[in-house]
């Protein structure tokens, strides 16, 4: 193969290097590498950048002076691939002469595809804080007194119960509650969206101190991965926190640490009670933390489903189903140090004093006698208690109910000498459903003059976004343009039509008095002087109007925008064969085909260098010609839900990666599933319409096993099992890497997933095709010659074994899945990010017109996580709609290479090399919070994604038209504005 001089050179399948006999890591060369050493390169065009960094075989490089380029290896940070080791300079230098005679392949981290790339020796350590021992005395300089006296000005400091609103607007998730001290921070539950919320409310996880589980399930639990990666990742060591919960909490850990290899990451602390005796006829709660600022004990709660049963024998027992009441104790303030009965008994201003005030008594420096604190401190004041109560369901309340533990708190306790425990504040996290049930309200009023705060689920609260930000975003997207964005962020609050509750519901005379939570809802626990309700930091309720108002203010040239907008529509639905005029910009094309030689059919580049015909081909320069799929499509065919765009982490304005694809009356797929699915798709549908969304899912598929991929599959499956509880269903089909099937089999323990796994390795075109066609003798493993599994290659260990017993069930269920969605076909692709990473190729049924023609069905690609791979280009062929992933802009490529994802400019010459009809881009880098960076010239027929953003198939033709408007919204956004909170994590 002549010498590569420029960046022009066709990229190559990747296939044919990794099956070579002797396989050699790849090398990154910077383009300075590609000039000849025998005749100069040829100026490359400016519309060739996007192609400057390229990969090579350690062969290559050998002879001709290329071994001299390698001081130009430039790497950002830490980068894999700018550790250069010296099997990776070396390499068997044949070729000689001008240093040519491999293959040039396109540049990925191939220790990162193979999963060995990860941060060794990292501690995790737990943070360690300093307790302050005299509890809330500080130390002050006070007029006329010794400077080391230390007065009892505890009003300094600050304690108090935070209410996180986590879920209040979408009822898909558990609120946690917040524990402040001046040294430390609690947490209660961990529900999936807290890490966006923390970051949104600027309430730094890196501070938390303890998690502590009222129930291990989804609702309480799905934010825990997502959070622990999170902290691994921040500085060099990484950090962790401590996780407090049932001995439910083991079969949590044991299914997390199957996508979470390193131990250090997981400090879980499991507590429990003895299995002959009945957890409500312990007089004894269970003490977790008891140090000089907290006392926090635990009280279990079984729920009792055969009333004929003790709850230790029921049947029917999930371990999942054990809830949790915790009471925080706070210690006693010390009375007021009284200086003029010190000087009476004869004591000195100084160091004695503060012995006093420390509980110790001292000898007198005037008198022969023991001076003991209750003869120079004030009358005490009993610390403030709040009690954290989780009865989920009705089945609990006869347990909790019952408890013996809690009796030393009810107002007319005889279980002590003296007066009960006083309780300040009992906040209830079941749901309105259990908590205004009369025996419930019944009592609530044991406790006396307590402060009730009911946060669990109610209605409500539905009508005030928790996620302001997004919220804000979402309704200047529906202002620009409705057609893809129908969530306005806000909805009208949903009547329900719960017989039970209604029926036990108490009139407001009965009612026990309380105070419904609200999101950042305060009670103070000191100073004592504030103890009590603070709504201060209660945020503002917002509308939509509101929102539209202040838009128009701070653009007002926006206004005429939605009318442009709604333009294309009626032009597109005047006569679906007219061609659209295109944007000024949409005309230059920037696209990778370009650099083909258009006048000549000798099958080569601009720079002569031959094009492999089984490689990147050539395709037209301009594609008018709208789909026949798309031109004879009602907006009942399809349509694809954008959940979330974001990458590694959930941030403020992108939730991680999840896609809905909506087939209205055949059901839905779910194209990944990252935390806070759930909450998204009620965000988009309503409560009750993403309620149907789930229970009508055909199927899930995840793409590979990072942990912003996969870990909202869990509340989505609890829950359809919950809602089709009772009526004949089949299974869900849940398809993904094998590794996938580990985690949820275990967590499978704590709830039923009511689901059915099938690997992604036995989804891949051969297997499936052959599936299908009922030609069983054709194995897929002896199909796997032109894929990064071929044998020989250093994939070929993650090639999957002939299909089991469970996998042809699974394959049945498929095929059940297909027939009943109207789909030809689903098969994966293998792509190049990690160990089992794959994209997806989903093709509907060909219909046929009123007309009697043939109309062939649509075709949609999901890439997954990868870097740019032929692979993917041939899965790719003629699709309507290419969704690919863009993590980084065009000026990180060398970041992109290293953590095998792809640049805009990558992710668009994939599509158009494919001849894709749209491009869909979305996975952006949280360094890009609200809109990515993009070169205009490349959205020739391209898209940018946005949560919440809904294309059906009937409106492709009009979709890069818009975003030329969208952009005016951020056209002073387009950096990062939260830069000071991005983490990268360790995914």
């Amino acid at each position: 193969m002549p010498q590569l001089p420029s960046p022009l050179r066709r990229l190559l399948p990747l296939s044919q290097t990794l099956a070579a006999a002797t396989p050699a890591p790849l090398l990154h060369l910077s383009r300075r590498l590609f000039s000849s050493s025998s005749s100069p390169s040829p100026s490359p065009s400016p519309r060739a950048a996007c192609l400057r960094a390229l990969a090579y075989r350690g062969g290559q490089a050998g002879g001709g002076g290329r071994r001299g380029h390698h001081n130009h290896l430039l790497r950002r940070g830490n980068s894999t691939l700018g550790k250069r080791s010296k099997e990776k300079m070396g390499g068997g230098g044949g070729g000689g002469g001008g240093g040519g005679g491999g293959e040039a392949e396109l540049a990925f981290n191939k220790t990162r595809a193979e999963g060995k790339d990860g941060r060794k020796g990292r501690s995790m350590e737990l943070k360690s804080r300093k307790l302050n021992p005299i509890n809330t005395i500080c130390y002050v300089q006070h007029k006329g007194v010794y400077s080391g006296f230390p007065l009892p000005v505890e009003d300094q400091k600050y304690y108090v119960v935070r209410i996180l609103g986590t879920g209040m607007d979408t009822q898909d998730t558990s609120p946690s509650i917040l524990l402040f001290f001046d040294k430390q921070r609690f947490i209660f539950n961990a529900g999936e969206g807290l890490q966006r919320f923390c970051t949104e409310h600027k309430i730094k996880l890196s501070k938390i101190d303890h998690i502590f589980l009222t129930r291990v399930c989804s609702e309480t639990a799905g934010g825990l991965p997502g959070l622990v990666l999170t902290l691994a990742g921040i500085g060099e060591e990484g950090m962790s926190v401590n996780i407090w919960g049932p001995s439910d909490l083991d079969f949590l850990a044991s299914a997390m640490r199957s996508f979470i290899p390193n131990r250090a990451m997981l400090h879980t602390h499991s507590f429990g009670v003895e299995q002959n005796v009945s957890s409500s006829q312990s007089k004894d709660a269970t003490v977790i933390v008891d140090d000089e600022v907290v006392r926090i004990s635990a009280m279990f709660v079984k729920p009792r489903y055969n009333k004929e049963a003790s709850c230790l024998n029921d049947s029917n027992l999930k371990p999942g189903d054990t809830a949790i009441i915790y009471a925080c104790e706070l210690p006693e303030l010390k009375g007021k140090f009284d200086p003029a009965k010190a000087a009476a008994l004869g004591l000195k201003p100084g160091p004695k004093y503060r012995e006093l005030q420390l509980g110790n008594s001292v000898q007198s420096d005037a008198f022969d006698k023991m001076v003991h604190p209750r003869d120079v401190l004030g009358p005490s004041i009993p610390g403030p208690t709040v009690l954290l109560v989780d009865c989920p369901t009705k089945y609990h309340m006869h347990e909790l109910f019952s408890l013996q533990s809690l009796i030393r708190f009810y107002e007319d306790s005889s279980e002590q000498a003296g007066s009960p425990k006083k309780v300040n504040c009992v906040i209830h996290l079941g749901p309105s459903s259990v908590t205004e049930a009369l025996d419930y309200q019944n009592w609530m009023r044991k406790f006396g003059a307590t402060q009730h705060i009911m946060a669990g689920h109610e209605i409500k609260n539905m009508e005030i976004p928790i996620l302001k930000g997004s919220a804000r975003i979402s309704s200047r997207l529906h202002f620009v343009c409705p057609h893809l964005f129908p969530s306005s962020g806000f909805w009208p609050v949903e009547p329900i039509n719960d017989v039970d509750s209604e029926k036990n519901k108490v009139s407001s005379l009965q009612a026990c008095e309380s105070v419904s939570a609200a999101n950042l809802l305060k009670f103070h626990l000191r100073p004592y002087a504030q103890l009590g309700l603070d709504r201060s930091s209660i945020p503002s309720l917002t509308t939509y109007g509101d929102i539209v108002d202040e838009l128009l203010s701070e653009i007002p040239e926006i206004k005429e925008v939605p009318e442009q907008i709604s333009k294309f529509w009626q032009s597109n639905s005047v006569g679906k064969h007219m061609l659209m005029v295109e944007e000024p910009w949409i005309t230059e094309n920037s696209s990778v085909c370009n650099f083909v030689d258009e006048n000549s059919n000798s099958g080569k580049l601009q720079d002569g260098t031959p094009l492999r015909a089984s490689g990147w081909r050539k395709h037209p320069k301009d594609t008018p010609d709208i789909p026949c799929c798309v031109e004879n499509a009602t907006r009942e065919d399809m349509e694809i839900t954008f959940l979330g765009t974001g990458s590694s982490q959930p941030s403020k304005y992108r939730n991680v990666s999840s896609i809905y694809i909506n087939l209205f009356t055949q059901g839905g797929i779910l194209l990944d599933c990252g935390e806070g699915t759930l909450g998204q798709l009620k965000r988009r549908f309503g409560v009750s319409g993403a309620d149907d969304a789930v229970k009508s899912l055909k199927c899930i598929w995840i793409s590979h096993i990072h942990a912003d991929h996969h870990t909202g599959v869990a509340r989505v499956l609890a829950l359809r099992s919950k809602l089709l509880k009772g009526v004949p269903h089949k299974p869900l089909l849940v398809i993904g890497p094998r590794p996938l099937e580990r985690f949820l089999n275990a967590y499978s323990t704590l709830e039923d997933l009511d689901m059915q796994f099938l690997d992604c390795r036995q989804t891949l075109k051969p297997s499936i095709e052959a599936f299908l066609s009922d030609n069983a003798t054709e194995s897929a493993t002896s199909q796997l010659g032109s894929t990064i599994f071929a044998p020989g290659s250093k994939m070929e260990n993650y090639s999957r074994k002939p299909a089991s017993p469970r996998d042809t069930t699974a394959l049945t269920n498929l095929k059940d899945v297909l027939h009943e969605s109207g789909l030809e076909v689903l098969y994966s692709v293998p792509v190049l990010h990690c160990p089992q990473a794959f994209g997806v190729v989903l093709r509907a049924k060909e219909k046929v017109s009123s007309a009697g023609k043939a109309i062939p069905g649509w075709k949609v690609v999901y890439s997954g996580d990868t870097r740019p791979c032929p692979a993917l280009v041939d899965a790719s062929r003629d699709a309507t709609v290419l969704i690919h992933e863009a993590t980084f802009e065009d000026s990180m490529k060398d970041e992109a290479i290293a953590r095998n994802h792809s640049t805009t400019k990558e992710a668009i010459a994939v599509g158009t090399s494919a001849g894709a009809y749209r491009i869909i881009l979305t996975h952006f880098s949280q360094r890009y919070p609200k809109i990515p960076v993009f070169d205009e010239v490349d959205m020739q027929k391209t898209c940018i994604a946005f949560d919440l953003m809904s294309v059906n198939l009937a409106d492709l033709p009009v979709l890069p038209k818009v975003l030329p408007h969208l952009k005016l919204l951020f056209k002073d956004e387009m950096v990062v504005d939260e830069s000071d909170e991005i983490q990268e994590a360790v995914m």
